[in-house]
């Protein structure tokens, strides 16, 4: 237990018991721990702390003030309160909307706040009342806007445009033959920034749309063009008129082809007799019937002695 006054009061640090019956009836159950000590913070009123074991509170302490009327012996629960320690864990230090805000972090439908102290914004033309004058400064230099880019508004773009991906030092730049400010499709700025930078045109340049130095470059110049080598002389080609292939559709044909025809003249040759068998039946025929008149004509002449 720890005392920071060098005068203790003996009614309040007897207090402990009263100081946690009343933190636990606000208090989630079970978050309600050890109790670490009482300081004097005036004359009969005092600060119980406890040990808040709530998961999400660690290193944070529960306190209770008591206080007494003088002379009384009974100590009275003042307010209760859920305070963070020397440990605690606790948010980061609040920051307004503009502040927290990083380049890129805004999207569709977001909107900036408004900052009237932009230190990259001055005040712009105001109208003089002459008719000719508040038309060139309107319509010929572009201004009429209630704030312009400052000195150092100006700078800080210079900066931060020069050193990126469209600066002299971007690998694309590095590596091209020529620079943008003898490119057909550099369009120059408006301004003060004239001097150093434009925008490109060209819808084949990585840089199409953006703001560009007048020392960068890419391949998509207007003005360069590419090395075009000599073609390899090829020589006539030779047709080889007595090779031929054959396609494996074609040679499955050949082999049927034949087998039908051997088929076929078997078959002719079971159905049909050849000419040559004809003519030996023929010869046999005819010899076979002359026996046989021969025959025939014996029998019918008369026997003679």
């Amino acid at each position: 237990m720890t005392v920071t006054a060098a005068r203790t009061d003996a009614v309040l640090l007897a207090a402990v018991d009263l100081a946690r019956s009343a933190l636990e009836e606000i208090a989630e159950p079970g978050t309600v721990g050890a109790h670490l000590g009482m300081d004097l913070l005036e004359e009969r009123l005092g600060m119980h702390w406890f040990e808040c074991t709530s998961p999400g509170y660690r290193g944070w302490r529960w306190g209770v003030s008591v206080a007494r009327v003088p002379r009384a012996k009974v100590a009275t629960v003042c307010e209760t309160n859920l305070l963070p320690g020397p440990d605690a864990v606790l948010a980061p230090e609040w920051l307004p909307y503009a502040d927290r805000l990083a380049p890129g972090d805004l999207g569709a439908g977001d909107v900036l706040p408004f900052r009237p102290d932009d230190p990259y914004l001055e005040a712009g033309f105001e109208a003089t009342g002459e008719e000719d004058v508040d038309q060139m400064a309107f319509f010929e230099l572009g201004l009429g806007r209630p704030r312009v880019l400052s000195a150092e508004g100006r700078e800080a773009a210079a900066t931060r445009w020069y050193s990126g991906d469209n600066g002299p030092a971007s690998e694309v730049a590095v590596k091209a033959t020529a620079r943008c400010t003898t490119c057909g499709y550099f369009l120059p700025m408006a301004g003060a920034l004239r001097v150093t930078f434009g925008v490109c045109a060209n819808e084949w340049s990585p840089s199409d749309g953006r703001v560009v130095s007048l020392d960068h470059g890419c391949g998509a110049h207007s003005e360069t063009d590419m090395e075009h080598p000599e073609p390899t002389p090829v020589g006539e080609p030779i047709v080889d008129e007595f090779a031929v292939d054959l396609e494996p559709a074609q040679q499955h044909s050949e082999q049927q082809a034949p087998e039908a025809s051997s088929e076929r003249t078997s078959e002719q040759s079971s159905e049909e007799p050849s000419e040559e068998s004809a003519e030996a039946a023929e010869e046999s025929a005819e010899e076979s019937g002359q026996d046989s008149g021969e025959e025939q004509h014996g029998s019918d002449d008369p026997v003679t002695d």
